[in-house]
């Protein structure tokens, strides 16, 4: 595979690649900085949104990344396998609320939904059963992650932000997807959807469940639409209205119910659970832990879409957090995004 194709696939990962080799990039003057001696290092998660900014700009009251998406609500039906693996309250067997955020990638506000840039799509899940602790659940459309770690993905966003149109090469970009196999692989895949409930999301961290008898089961998420996944060609994208992923679903859902099957990848004893670069073998056991049912759009999006903060730390006891260092890492990025979003 040439180096060109090479790193256009692994920047599709991260909806950098159109950016680098043409699309639109708020590429932005540096602002004055604090003498070196007296600055202070900005942390992983600060310089991930400050490099973040520099790509797409910064726009108020917008999420520095997946800043374009529509906010639906419904309800989660667990199934009584899930009570098996988890004591956690969304699978008592009661249907609990939710609220799901689908998204484009990427910061820019005015982004086409059929742009090679919007994907990966987003969808972010908050299930809020009554009297209980409400969980989030942030999915992408990438089968696995393009890096291991928060520090890995601000060195490609960093590369990313120095490879622009006139930069040498090879740029730093290319050198890093070089370096990182996993980086040119995992968007390869990626695609434009007809409809943002017309594609499979998958939980790209693992988590761990634990069961009444106090047994922890490593897993991944993944949730696939009831209705089967339906993609547009990249050509047939290009012509279709710029919002066209934006106003479908609301009106969709004015008429008929969306359904996912909420599926859980068991891992098997050994399986790597730090590491979002490796996924696990087809083979493993896939348990359907219920239906989620999306019903309608919600009722003020602006509040949603300014109120919701999704964060994939948010648990439950039942459901615990795994040795994957790239959760804490999202997390502490999002509370900077939020921050800055006023």
């Amino acid at each position: 595979m040439s180096s060109r194709k090479t790193t256009a696939i692994a920047l599709s990962a991260l909806s950098l690649g159109a950016l680098v080799l043409g699309a639109p990039v708020a590429w932005a003057q540096p602002a004055p900085s604090t003498p070196p001696s007296t600055a202070p290092a900005p942390t992983t998660a600060t310089a991930t949104i400050d490099v973040m900014n520099k790509l797409w700009g910064r726009h108020p009251d917008l999420r520095a990344n997946h800043a374009r998406g529509v906010v639906v609500v419904g309800s989660f039906t667990p199934t009584p396998e899930a009570a098996g693996l988890s004591t956690a309250s969304i699978f008592t067997g009661k249907p609990v609320p939710v609220t799901v955020r689908f998204s484009d990638a990427t910061g820019l506000p005015n982004l086409s939904d059929g742009a090679d840039a919007a994907n990966p799509h987003g969808m972010a899940i908050r299930f809020q059963p009554e009297g209980g602790t409400y969980v989030d659940v942030v999915l992408n459309s990438l089968p696995y992650f393009p890096v291991a770690t928060g520090e890995e993905f601000l060195q490609l966003l960093t590369a990313a932000s120095e490879s622009g149109p006139d930069a040498p090469k090879p740029t730093k970009v290319e050198q890093f997807v070089a370096a990182h196999p996993a980086a040119a692989k995992a968007g390869a895949g990626v695609r434009t959807p007809s409809s943002f409930v017309r594609e499979t999301y998958n939980g790209i961290d693992a988590f761990i469940f634990v069961n009444a008898q106090g047994q922890r089961q490593p897993f991944r998420f993944q949730f696939q639409p009831v209705a089967g996944g339906d993609y547009v060609s990249k050509e047939d994208a290009a012509k279709l209205p710029p919002d066209f992923l934006l106003d479908e679903l609301p009106a969709r859902l004015k008429t008929s119910k969306a359904e996912y099957r909420v599926m859980a990848q068991l891992a098997n004893p050994g399986d790597p659970t730090k590491d979002p670069t490796q996924p696990w073998p087809d083979d493993r056991r896939m348990v359907n832990l219920g239906t989620l049912t999306l019903t309608g759009a919600v009722a003020d999006e602006t509040k949603a879409q300014h109120d919701l903060r999704f964060l994939p730390n948010h648990l439950t006891p039942g459901i615990e957090l795994s040795d994957d260092p790239l959760i804490d890492a999202r997390v502490r990025s999002y509370v900077i995004s939020f921050g800055r979003r006023g």
